[in-house]
């Protein structure tokens, strides 16, 4: 195993809700908030906390306090979510427009006109919401750490991931290989059930277009439930 100093890279570690990396969601239409909305198809599918947190591979805690807005999710939270709702992760800012499986969609999102999310690791914008149940997600992502370091856990979720660098330089950190450089135009793909990260390594953020399959059904846990 290649990542260094980290202390802790077992599957399905326990984080404390408090140490959850907090993710800015800035509106930018009167999309409700997101633990109003988790709140709303919980009950829409008769789910208790617990039956939401088991299909989630949450602890009842985390969630409560994410429909509570007392913490904001993690982009894997958030994942980790649409799959126990087993909706598309842009449902759960409110932002479909569609009627789901129509056929002929299409969708054109304007330079800037996407979701956007901050968190201390990555700055998200996702692309195409206003489409639901899509096989894939769009997110235009700006790479703001710097150091494998500044990650209090690696976490991998299930699906698959697809990214290409834009602009600056990336260090790309996975469970079972050596870290590797990639620079503008290189690429890759892999299974996001392993652990993985990306730090800039250049002297600006690096930008990328990260593309993450859509999970479908309850997610599978291999040890304890994310708090």
């Amino acid at each position: 195993m290649y990542l260094m100093g980290l202390q802790s890279f077992k599957a399905g570690q326990a984080v404390e809700a408090k140490n959850m990396a907090q993710i800015d969601y800035v509106k930018q239409t009167n999309y409700p908030p997101i633990g109003v909305t988790v709140q709303r198809l919980r009950k829409q599918l008769k789910l208790t906390l617990n039956d939401l947190a088991q299909r989630a591979g949450l602890s009842i805690s985390a969630v409560s306090k994410i429909e509570n807005g007392q913490v904001s999710p993690t982009y894997e939270t958030i994942l980790r979510l649409a799959v126990g709702l087993d909706v598309d992760v842009t449902e759960l800012f409110g932002s479909t427009t569609d009627k789901a499986g129509a056929a002929g969609r299409r969708v054109v999102t304007r330079r800037g006109e996407g979701i956007l999310q901050k968190s201390p690791h990555y700055e998200y914008e996702m692309l195409s919401a206003d489409l639901s149940t899509k096989q894939f997600t769009p997110l235009l992502t700006r790479v703001r750490a710097r150091s494998i370091m500044e990650f209090s856990e690696i976490q991998g979720h299930m699906g698959e991931e697809f990214f290409y660098v834009l602009s600056g330089e990336v260090m790309l950190h996975t469970e079972h290989y050596a870290p590797i450089r990639l620079f503008p135009g290189d690429s890759s793909y892999y299974d996001s059930t392993m652990r993985h990260a990306l730090v800039s390594v250049s002297e600006e953020d690096a930008q990328i277009l990260w593309i993450a399959t859509r999970v479908h059904g309850v997610l599978a846990q291999d040890g304890a439930p994310e708090q």
